[in-house]
């Protein structure tokens, strides 16, 4: 089956990095000159975009997308719109700010909240569906002022009198809506007012019924809706190393720290995904290979994605195909540590996709990398 290539995005670890989950050994602190390192990697290894992660233990998405735009060239910019934390009109100035400071490189990832205990923090006190309706309200709100409408609403959430944008983002007649919820309140959302829904790494089965699930909901309103997979990553010249890697990710994490975590998810969180992501593994260590390749070890103390497709590039390559086939076409994917593993995902696993690397070297450079052969043009780092 002939397929489109796989728009490949990465992430920035802005709460934090490291070498080993569940310890500070080798921990790598959020810092802008960290980010800043990241994302120039990805943006020359040819990623197409990052995601920036929002939540109380994450420095803002907004203001460190904003920072990230000015050292970059092409990366785009998956910034979470957080509907209920932020009124429509003043989201609406600041989207169209952003896509007009990157030059039209800033995509919107609609974030709902999961969690009533932070989104208590922030001061909402939604409940779970209910929240969903309230952004079906922001959203629409947002839509026509960025549309260029003059805007007046009466609704059950918000009121609004004569809004208006003075100034349009570079993208008409918004940038693109990204949004991921398994709920079926989620996904009545997703197939209204998004352009592109996100799933967690599930197995196959998993992700082939949501799809269904939100195709059907999506043509019944005569709207087509494209998909996406959210991923981390472990690849390694051979199988062998790749699962050691896996294991040492996770070799210092406490039975204790397990419990806790697990306990957390239950008790705080009202998220659906999340309870599909912690039913794979049960918090149980031998229960972690959920699939063929897929491993479900980082969700034992990770919230949200808690999956990685682990193996030589090769082996992830034909995963990845596999999902592409139920109508995947984007990747947003991350490894610990975030600046090696861009680096091994764009040197060994891009080739295995068909995915060119943007980084060229001269032929004619006669060193210990090369053959030396002089007088050559530079050569694509790709298949």
């Amino acid at each position: 089956m002939a397929r489109d290539p796989l728009n490949f995005f990465w992430f920035i670890p802005t709460h934090g990095d490291g070498s080993y989950l569940g310890s500070e050994t080798r921990q790598r602190p959020p810092e802008f000159g960290y980010f800043k390192q990241v994302a120039q990697a990805v943006d020359r290894l040819g990623f197409k975009g990052v995601l920036l992660p929002t939540g109380q233990s994450c420095e803002d998405s907004w203001i460190t997308a904003t920072g990230l735009a000015t050292v970059t060239e092409r990366l785009k910019f998956l910034v979470a719109l957080r509907p209920g934390v932020i009124t429509p009109a003043l989201a609406a100035r600041q989207t169209a700010a952003l896509d007009r400071l990157s030059n039209g490189r800033l995509l919107l990832n609609v974030v709902v909240g999961g969690n009533p205990t932070e989104l208590a923090g922030d001061g909402v006190f939604v409940p779970h569906d209910e929240r969903y309706a309230q952004t079906g309200e922001f959203l629409t709100i947002w839509r026509r002022l960025l549309s260029g409408e003059t805007v007046d609403f009466d609704g059950k959430y918000y009121r609004i009198q004569g809004g208006r944008l003075d100034f349009a983002p570079v993208q008409a007649p918004y940038p693109p809506l990204y949004f991921g919820g398994s709920s079926e309140a989620g996904q009545d959302l997703a197939v209204d007012q998004t352009d592109l829904y996100l799933t967690w790494g599930e197995p196959l089965a998993g992700v082939k019924e949501k799809i269904a699930a939100v195709r059907k909901r999506a043509a019944a309103r005569g709207r087509a809706i494209r998909f996406g997979i959210r991923l981390h990553f472990i690849v390694r010249e051979t199988e062998e190393e790749a699962w050691a890697a896996a294991d040492k990710l996770i070799s210092r994490i406490s039975d204790e720290q397990i419990d806790r975590a697990q306990k957390r998810f239950q008790s705080e969180m009202d998220s659906v995904g999340q309870r599909r992501m912690a039913a794979l593994h049960g918090g149980r260590r031998d229960k972690l290979l959920v699939a063929p390749n897929l491993w479900a070890g980082v969700g034992l103390v990770r919230s949200g994605a808690g999956t990685a497709l682990v193996g030589t590039p090769e082996q992830v390559a034909e995963r990845l195909k596999e999902y592409q086939d139920l109508g995947i076409d984007t990747v947003i994917g991350s490894g610990y540590p975030h600046l090696e593993e861009a680096y091994r995902v764009a040197e060994l696993l891009f080739p295995a996709l068909g995915l060119e690397q943007e980084a060229t070297f001269s032929r004619h450079v006669a060193n210990e990398f090369t053959v030396g052969a002089h007088g050559g043009s530079k050569l694509k780092v790709a298949s």
